[in-house]
């Protein structure tokens, strides 16, 4: 059984995704740059450390990597407000800890919108520690994150809780199985083909449904 739930932040706890592609869209532009949004957010839940290479090319991470990436955190600085925390996010959090799970944001956020939004969710108080880019070398897919969050959970029995298939690969390079939802904009099929466990239309749906799922109570 799962000793602790490791869970994304972006598009799974809070939506925050389109806002995501819509800064990477105003960052690209600046460097004249124009990529359809569309590919930019089936890249969001990738590390800014590997998305630009990814969405945009060699040329374009040599050229510009670093100064695209600081001109996302403040184009997406703009939309932070903007993003709400998703329903049942907090009594996801409140119910895993009642169920003795160590719970870990396993974010490549920087740790400014980690703080931000772990505000928003209630405050430190509501998890047991959690991840930023600066802990890891390399982000998702990578399963740096993933292991850094079992470093702070303290235990290698452990669940993925996410809403992309970048979510579901960095957990199977790490060996655990991934539950999500399809809040982040990957449809079903697509994290059921990814290799997702289980797929649930929002949070409340795994509320639900949670024996039914690798979070089921010991």
């Amino acid at each position: 059984m799962a000793k602790a739930a490791l869970l994304d932040l972006d598009g799974t706890l809070v939506d925050a995704n389109y806002q995501h592609a819509l800064a990477w869209y105003r960052a690209f532009r600046r460097f004249g740059i124009t990529l359809p949004v569309w590919r930019l957010h089936r890249h969001i839940g990738m590390g800014g450390d590997q998305y630009v290479r990814a969405v945009a090319g060699d040329d374009a991470e040599r050229e510009h990597g670093d100064d695209l990436r600081e001109a996302h955190a403040q184009e997406f600085e703009q939309f932070r407000d903007e993003c709400a925390v998703l329903e049942g996010a907090v009594s996801l959090l409140s119910e895993l800890r009642r169920r003795d799970l160590t719970v870990v944001l396993a974010s490549s956020s920087s740790k400014e919108d980690a703080e931000f939004f772990l505000d928003k969710l209630g405050g430190s108080d509501v998890v047991d520690g959690y991840t930023t880019k600066d802990d890891v070398e390399r982000t998702k897919p990578h399963p740096d994150p993933i292991h850094a969050a079992l470093e702070k959970a303290g235990t290698d029995e452990a669940v993925m809780f996410g809403d992309s298939g970048w979510d579901v690969e960095a957990a199977r390079n790490a060996g655990l199985e991934t539950v999500c939802v399809i809040t982040g904009g990957w449809s079903e099929q697509e994290l059921r083909d990814a290799g997702a466990a289980a797929v649930f239309e929002s949070i409340p749906d795994l509320l639900a449904h949670l024996d039914e799922t690798p979070f089921a109570a010991k």
